[in-house]
């Protein structure tokens, strides 16, 4: 086999690294963590027992909105976004599209500069227990994540957690009354095994709870009550819910995306 002569052998290299880092659009990749239980995956259009299949354009699909698949890789993202993550539930529209859609929008100054990476990790159905450093979803969720920083070559930013759970919480009084420690240890967790201190975490308040749980208002006010900084809190409060009464609806679920982008937005000023 031929060898590259010395004087070609950097430049080629230069060429190979380049080429890698080509496979993610733009510049710079802001990449959010979506996690939490069903209503972060989404029920928009599938509580039915069937996906309707209907995308919106808030949903559709860009070149500069991805997501990293079950098998760590960057693709474009594509609705249901929880697609081989939330396993074994029947998935549709979550915020995660609509929220990346308003931030591109936000941030676009008429180049491809910029692009949203999302990371898929919510579960339906799913306590905040089960989100304990140590547990599969909490180890799930980390991997994800620095596998979506590494797969950037180099240009990607951990810009946020999105967190949208609680549900499961409301059933039993000990699980919601312990929901504030509970949640900033996950905070705490979450920012020391990423390396990021400072990391943004916007969690979202919920306005069902599962099973018809007695305690939603004991949960909510634990989340109103986290004072952690940079952690802040939108509410999901007033959006239109499904005949489910427990998830939140496709127009709800844009709603959500958006309010969730203002609050990151909001950071950034």
């Amino acid at each position: 086999m031929a060898m590259l002569q010395p004087a070609l052998a950097l430049p080629f290299l230069l060429l190979l690294l380049t080429a890698a880092a080509a496979g993610l659009p733009g510049g710079r990749t802001l990449v959010f963590i979506l996690a939490g239980q069903s209503n972060m995956s989404g029920r928009g259009g599938a509580t039915n027992g069937t996906w309707d299949g209907i995308v919106p354009p808030e949903c559709a699909p860009s070149g500069r909105i991805l997501r990293l698949s079950p098998a760590l890789r960057w693709e474009e993202a594509r609705e249901p976004l929880h697609d081989g993550i939330d396993v074994g539930n029947v998935v549709g529209i979550g915020p995660g599209m609509p929220f990346a859609h308003a931030v591109l929008a936000a941030t676009s100054s008429g180049s491809d500069s910029v692009v949203v990476g999302l990371v898929p990790c919510a579960q339906g159905g799913t306590p905040i227990a089960n989100w304990t450093r140590g547990t599969e979803l909490y180890e799930r969720m980390v991997t994800r994540a620095r596998a979506a920083v590494a797969e950037c070559s180099g240009r990607g930013e951990l810009a946020g957690v999105l967190w949208f759970q609680g549900e499961a919480d409301t059933m039993r009084r000990e699980d919601a009354e312990l929901y504030r420690r509970r949640m900033e240890t996950l905070v705490h967790d979450v920012r020391r095994d990423l390396g990021r201190p400072d990391l943004l975490v916007i969690q979202v308040g919920i306005a069902t709870a599962q099973y018809n749980g007695k305690f939603l208002d004991v949960v909510r006010e634990a989340q109103k009550a986290v004072t952690l900084p940079n952690v802040k809190y939108v509410d999901a409060m007033g959006l239109p819910i499904a005949s489910d009464h427990t998830h939140l609806t496709m127009e709800a679920q844009i709603q959500l995306g958006n309010k969730l982008a203002k609050s990151y937005l909001g950071t950034l000023q």
